[in-house]
């Protein structure tokens, strides 16, 4: 119900009205509010995401975070590369959202981070699938989410909107590679605090066949939406603004691994620290 609520119905039913109506938007002056409501949202659950500990709400933020791009595209007067990220954002956010509910169901439904920590090690069909939805929800080449936040962020660079703008949103894309990497590290690597129990494992045969479904599209979604939605052509730019973006990326989850200390007992520092907050 939440990978079906979250990505592609409920939550982004608002959205395609937008999109449906941006004549009406981009023509009557409304950009700027847009483009400024969908950086404040960007940021606001970027955030909020990097200091939660339950699974579920980090997420549920991502979502949010996700959305905040969809209007910052829409605010800069690209109606189709905000419905090329709606439509790439719900494959692996649909498959996150059910790799996500099949971790917490076999860990006797907990859901903060500091009981679920190491489960992923356990069960390696969920790993695979939350690794790899993780890593397109960050925009890593060529995997679906790339192509549509790559050309969004690209066309914003060319387009003279100014450098506290770019600034911004690359902070808020630095965001959205932070807490995903958390969410990775702390599913892989943190010391859990629950008791052991022995029916700890993957999800079930029916289960497991709809996520390989979804992680496919994925994969490979955002290659060939390329070709059918005007607008999402490639960009020519420098090779130094070109690759830009991926050292971002790239630099953000270093960051990552030297901000989250999973060494000591019990979950690492900065755990300890969102705790304390």
């Amino acid at each position: 119900m939440s990978a079906l609520v979250h990505s592609s119905t409920l939550v982004t039913a608002g959205v395609y009205l937008l999109l449906r109506h941006n004549y009406i938007i981009l023509g009557g002056g409304g950009a700027r509010v847009v483009l400024g409501v969908g950086l404040i949202t960007m940021l606001m659950a970027g955030a909020a995401a990097l200091f939660e500990l339950d699974i579920k709400k980090i997420v549920a933020l991502s979502t949010l975070s996700q959305l905040g791009v969809i209007f910052f595209s829409l605010g800069l007067g690209l109606p189709f590369l905000a419905f090329f990220h709606l439509v790439s954002h719900a494959y692996f956010k649909a498959v996150l959202f059910m790799a996500a509910g099949a971790i917490i169901h076999s860990v006797k439904d907990y859901q903060d981070l500091r009981k679920v920590g190491r489960s992923a090690l356990n069960k390696p069909l969920l790993g695979s699938v939350i690794l790899t939805a993780n890593l397109s929800l960050c925009g890593m080449p060529f995997l679906s989410g790339f192509y549509s936040k790559d050309l969004i962020l690209e066309i914003m660079m060319i387009g003279g909107q100014g450098l506290f703008l770019c600034a911004v949103s690359v902070f808020a894309t630095v965001l959205t590679v932070v807490y995903s990497c958390r969410l990775t590290l702390l599913l892989f690597r943190a010391h859990t605090r629950r008791e052991p129990f022995r029916l700890e494992g993957d999800a079930n045969p029916t289960m497991s066949i709809r996520m390989l479904i979804l992680i496919l599209p994925a994969i490979t979604e955002g290659f060939f939406l390329t070709n059918i939605i005007p607008s999402a052509t490639l960009i020519f730019l420098g090779l130094a603004q070109k690759i830009i973006i991926i050292l971002f990326i790239l630099r953000s989850a270093a960051f990552t691994l030297l901000l989250f200390d999973f060494k000591f007992q019990p979950g690492g520092r900065f755990l300890n620290l969102a705790h304390e907050i």
